[in-house]
């Protein structure tokens, strides 16, 4: 077949033919001289599962709750886990879509408190039909009202370095920041407006936080962009627009920062993570990670992308047993991992 394609152009002749061949051979071979393509997303699960198993095991988490007569009453409640953070104390906070929705407990299991997580939105995320999918909009929208749920906002939790408390509110296009005791200190966004102004959002995703005490929100859902403010929540700048090339973004749905100032973000509809510098300068991007949402950076500069564990160049180094996704993730002290789950469940794994 491919003699008579090529005789329909005059080109039947054998050397030709041979070029064909060799041609083929050095297209198999990525390239004459040129270096492979990075790993596309579809190779993600295939590179999470060769990845080697490290030494950690799950453990129960948290401590199932008391009632009245003094006898365990099952699995927390927890509606939708969407995000965990550790406070300098080393005590747990866990975000859910529910009631109460933010809770701190010991890094053993048991219950401390309920927190005030402020007024968090029953508006709930919701998919755009891909059949209208167009590659300038959101493939994401909102529902408010009965079609909601409780707290259903609710979004990450992240701690500063100063151990102030941070939750993002989705739906309700707001960024709080609180103090241990649940007092407000800043907000950032404006409670129940969507935008892509300085001081608005449109269903945001995450907030970390750089060396220099500046503030990054990933204004994921609605907008495609990170937006980068001053400690005292001043507008600095911003960066993205909606698409798949370099520092454009379909989700940016996670973000933390390195002590070199660097910023990485999970593209999360476009299965990445992308690199920036502290002024939204794209420098990498790791297409093996698939549709991550969680991340979360150690101590000693390695990075979680959910349940795999990375050097700050992307190189995978090993994963979680019997762990997969995650919406959120955060390490405490001694190295143990937490895991938020949309399922419900926070996960725990500690070193063997």
């Amino acid at each position: 077949m491919q003699v008579r394609m090529l005789a329909l152009y005059g080109l039947d002749r054998r050397p030709n033919l041979v070029l064909l061949l060799l041609c083929a051979l050095c297209l198999s071979l990525q390239g004459c001289g040129r270096a492979p393509d990075p790993p596309a997303a579809a190779d993600a699960d295939s590179v999470a599962a060769a990845a080697p198993l490290l030494g950690y095991e799950r453990v129960e988490w948290p401590t199932e709750p008391t009632g009245v007569a003094g006898f365990s009453v099952g699995p927390w409640n927890f509606i939708q886990v969407s995000g965990v953070a550790v406070t300098p104390q080393g005590n747990v906070l866990v975000l859910h879509r529910g009631a109460h929705p933010l809770k701190e407990f010991r890094s053993d299991g048991m219950f401390v408190r309920a927190l005030n997580a402020g007024e968090i939105s029953e508006g709930k995320v919701g998919f755009i039909p891909q059949a209208n999918w167009t590659p300038d909009r959101s493939r994401y929208s909102a529902v408010y009202g009965p079609a909601g749920c409780t707290s259903c906002g609710a979004h990450s939790v992240r701690i500063d370095p100063a151990g102030n408390v941070w939750v993002v509110d989705a739906t309700g296009h707001v960024v709080y920041k609180r103090d241990p005791g649940g007092r407000e200190l800043m907000r950032l966004g404006t409670q129940g407006v969507a935008g892509v102004g300085a001081n608005t959002f449109n269903l945001p995703t995450d907030v970390a936080f750089g060396a220099d005490g500046a503030i990054y929100v990933t204004d994921g859902y609605g907008n495609a962009r990170v937006v980068k403010y001053a400690s005292d929540g001043t507008y600095l700048l911003e960066w993205g627009t909606r698409g798949q090339g370099p520092g454009q973004f379909g989700l940016p749905h996670n973000v933390v920062t390195d002590k070199q100032g660097r910023v990485y973000v999970t593209d999360r509809d476009n299965q990445r993570v992308q690199v920036f510098d502290a002024n939204g300068t794209f420098l990498s991007q790791w297409r093996d990670t698939g549709g991550v949402s969680g991340l979360g950076i150690t101590d000693d500069q390695q990075i979680w992308t959910g349940p795999v564990l990375r050097d700050l160049d992307g190189k995978v180094l090993g994963r979680l047993p019997d762990a997969t996704g995650g919406h959120a993730v955060a390490i405490g002290s001694s190295g143990e991992v937490y895991i938020a789950q949309l399922s419900g469940v926070a996960q725990k794994f500690v070193r063997r």
